[in-house]
């Protein structure tokens, strides 16, 4: 489609634009920068309830249960947005003893989760059978946790200090227990924001293999955009095409995860994303997403508020309880919600709270 430049066409241009989002239809890129450009806070939000709705007719709104844990916070990709990594050599540089990674999943299962997020830096120094080492001690003694672990840039680092292919590494890390993949690591999909922004880290095309392979073996995963900082909106668009025409390919992605970066204690002095820049790119990321079936608030970044909001605005999930995180706390954010708040902040909406897997099939209640 051919977006006019002439000004007295572009409400007819919008109507055109919003029928095919009532009617289904895909947007093009160009497209879903027009609606950016020219819709309203308001449309935005109204048409990205409508198409949650029609792939979730149901008021059932999911979160899972489970924590984050870092292995290690030693990174040689010195990513300028990132203010939890530490230098090798560094004296607050840090390696999880196993003692303290099994207290922290023996703690996550008695308080109801189902799952650990694992996940570290770039560290030069371990080689990929510590990584092997650590999936084979956890599924010892627990079988029973699912293990979210190793974003795309760890994986292509373990690929890169084994000479292994990103096939053979995801075979061997799959033997001996990982589940799933997060989207982290994704920024944005575009080499020119991430020679500037983490130029030691893996590259756009990289990342989507990572994910490509994953999906290939079997492995589910999310994918991620961390927005707000030196992109574009054409490529935040871009982002959101690449994550498109991958789903379309392999289907493997449950979720799609946006957040806006969070410039506190980093090296970018960049003014922070406001809550109606998050909620507009949220809704935008759902009308995009057509073939994406879930779209995650981030109540960590945002505050419960702005989250609680986000559920009229195109997301269907809560997240996570989050029993620890520390990336985003680094970066001077900390909120904090307890199983029973996250529940309660979803029934204000006027929605069920349902608890789930990372393949978003429903636990019991």
């Amino acid at each position: 489609m051919t977006i006019p430049l002439r000004t007295d066409t572009h409400e007819i241009v919008l109507k055109e634009i919003k029928i095919k989002i009532e009617e289904g239809k895909r947007l093009s890129p160009e497209e879903a920068l027009f609606l950016w450009e020219e819709a309203s806070f308001y449309d935005l939000g109204f048409l990205a309830r409508q198409v949650r709705f029609r792939l979730h007719p149901e008021r059932i709104v999911t979160y899972i249960v489970d924590r984050n844990i870092n292995y290690t916070n030693v990174c040689i990709s010195g990513c300028k947005f990132c203010a939890y990594y530490r230098r090798p050599g560094d004296p607050e540089g840090f390696l999880l003893s196993e003692k303290d990674l099994l207290r922290k999943i023996e703690e996550t299962l008695a308080l109801g989760g189902v799952q650990i997020l694992l996940q570290g830096g770039l560290h030069p120094e371990l080689p990929f059978s510590f990584y092997e080492d650590l999936l084979y001690t956890i599924k010892k003694h627990f079988p029973e946790i699912h293990i979210h672990g190793f974003s795309p840039p760890e994986i292509v680092h373990f690929a890169k200090i084994s000479g292994l292919s990103i096939e053979d590494v995801l075979k061997r890390l799959i033997r001996a227990g990982l589940a799933s993949i997060p989207g982290g690591g994704a920024e944005i999909l575009v080499d020119r924001v991430r020679k500037k922004l983490s130029p030691h880290k893996c590259s756009a095309k990289e990342w989507l293999e990572v994910m490509r392979k994953a999906h290939q073996l079997g492995l589910k995963t999310t994918a991620t955009m961390m927005f707000g900082h030196i992109e574009t909106i054409a490529e935040r668009i871009e982002h959101l095409e690449k994550i498109r025409q991958l789903q379309d390919e392999t289907k493997g992605f449950t979720a799609f995860i946006p957040w806006p970066f969070q410039p506190g204690n980093t090296e970018l002095k960049v003014p922070k994303v406001l809550p109606v820049e998050y909620l507009r790119m949220l809704a935008l990321s759902r009308i995009y997403l057509d073939n994406i079936p879930n779209i995650q608030a981030s109540w960590v970044t945002q505050g419960p508020k702005v989250a609680q909001i986000a559920l009229e605005f195109g997301a269907n999930d809560f997240g996570s309880t989050m029993i620890e995180e520390n990336v985003v706390a680094a970066a001077g954010v900390s909120h904090r919600l307890s199983l029973e708040e996250i529940e309660k902040i979803i029934r204000d909406a006027g929605y069920e709270p349902r608890r789930r897997r990372m393949d978003y099939s429903l636990l019991d209640s």
